[in-house]
């Protein structure tokens, strides 16, 4: 596992699939997108202002450094959104890509 979260109780929940950058990785359903990032890709987004990468910082929708995008360009707060079967997410914002 390469993620910062490792799992400990819960996890009996449905097993969700969904995409990050390309990559397959699994979620339990109720999970948010910032749960499961964490705890498969280890990053939450691709810092604006350079190379770094970000893990969000509130974990409660009060801040702005959760953004990620759909495959089709929306924007999702990670923290606050449940993650669902299929979902295709990226990390860069798309303008910077």
């Amino acid at each position: 596992m390469s993620g910062r979260f490792i799992r400990l109780g819960e996890t009996g929940r449905k097993t969700v699939k969904l995409r990050v950058d390309g990559k397959d990785i699994d979620a339990l359903a109720g999970d948010t997108l910032l749960v499961a990032m964490l705890c498969s890709v280890g990053h939450v987004r691709q810092s604006e202002f350079g190379g770094e990468v970000r893990a969000g910082f509130c974990l409660m929708g009060a801040c702005q450094d959760c953004w990620v995008w759909t495959a089709d360009g929306e924007r999702l707060r990670a923290c606050t959104t449940v993650v669902s079967e299929g979902m295709h997410i990226v990390t860069t914002q798309p303008e910077l890509i």
